[in-house]
């Protein structure tokens, strides 16, 4: 019996799914297996820790070398850059830089990878989301309290509402190109999940946690106010606590002699904590557009704004 060779070791789980499925794009196959001893989800360097090896057959062994030093980055002062440094440009984009760079590769991993990682080690970002949604929602109620005083309790929900909706953090997600750095598993890369809405915002507050874990509330505060400060200086100039697109929808429509839309659900994804709604809205049985949103109240908003947009370009 052939016995493979080591090729490749890592104390991260994740690093040698990422190198196995890199590997397999160039058609070297090739096997995962680990010590006894737990090891960690995160790249460590830590001596005496367990690690994760990947092996080949003997008749691979060198082209998968090659393929795998083709993918580093030697620096000048011979410092050999890891596989999951790409996560450089993002840390340059959020503004923030990671003492535990393993808290970031933790907040990027979808549970899609997770699912298809048979050694159970892989933990996906789903606790985090749960954290940073709760962070985002106390430090922008916070906000809200201290710069609109003048607001009552109604005004303050709905523009918390607005700021914090899955189509606004998803905006955000994409301005920070945040989907180019999700971790995810071969099928739903396939389905585009770098451009999934939901997936995107879910990404984004796990992204808010692995700040606040790493370096604080402090630095958690200081990324909320950076990202979202402009969106709350426009309600300031605006004197709005969010815009209601139904309404502006229904105004239009009757400007134009048209009946009022209809808004219907179309689908539902998503565990009950995470739901997420799809709702179409159609007038005289056209379609207009359809939207998704955490609720069915934040998906027909954004089904509105959509057939706002869409009316507006045929006038």
């Amino acid at each position: 019996m052939t016995e493979f060779v080591v090729i490749f070791r890592t104390h991260s789980d994740i690093e040698a799914q990422i190198v196995r499925g890199l590997l397999e794009t160039h058609d070297v196959m090739s096997i995962i297996s680990s010590s006894d001893v737990p090891h960690s989800i995160f790249p460590l360097s830590v001596d005496g820790l367990s690690d994760v090896r990947i092996s080949v057959h003997p008749s691979d062994a060198e082209e998968a070398q090659r393929i795998i030093e083709s993918h580093r980055t030697e620096l000048k002062n011979g410092q050999v850059v890891r596989l999951r440094d790409e996560f450089e440009t993002l840390q340059q984009a959020i503004g923030y830089r990671f003492r535990d760079r393993g808290l970031l590769e933790h907040a990027m991993t979808h549970t899609s990878r997770a699912n298809e990682d048979i050694s159970g080690g892989v933990m996906d970002n789903e606790s985090m989301e749960f954290l940073g949604d709760a962070l985002l929602g106390f430090i922008v109620a916070d906000m809200l309290f201290r710069d609109f005083p003048r607001f009552d309790e109604g005004e303050k929900s709905k523009t918390k509402a607005a700021v914090v909706s899955t189509a606004t953090l998803a905006r955000q997600a994409e301005r920070l190109r945040l989907g180019d750095h999700v971790l995810l598993g071969r099928g739903e890369e396939k389905t585009g999940g770098r451009r999934k809405q939901a997936l995107l915002a879910d990404t984004y507050e796990a992204l808010l946690a692995a700040i606040y874990l790493d370096g604080g509330i402090e630095h958690a505060r200081a990324f909320i106010v950076r990202e979202f400060g402009p969106l709350l200086a426009d309600v300031r100039r605006d004197g709005v606590a969010a815009q209601d697109y139904k309404s502006a929808l229904q105004e239009l429509l009757q400007s134009r002699d048209l009946p009022l839309p209809d808004y219907r659900l179309v689908g539902t994804a998503g565990p009950d904590h995470r739901k997420q709604f799809e709702i179409e809205v159609s007038v005289r049985g056209e379609t207009l557009a359809s939207a998704t949103g955490g609720s069915k109240k934040e998906a027909e908003q954004e089904a509105a704004k959509a057939a706002l947009e869409k009316l507006e370009l045929r006038s």
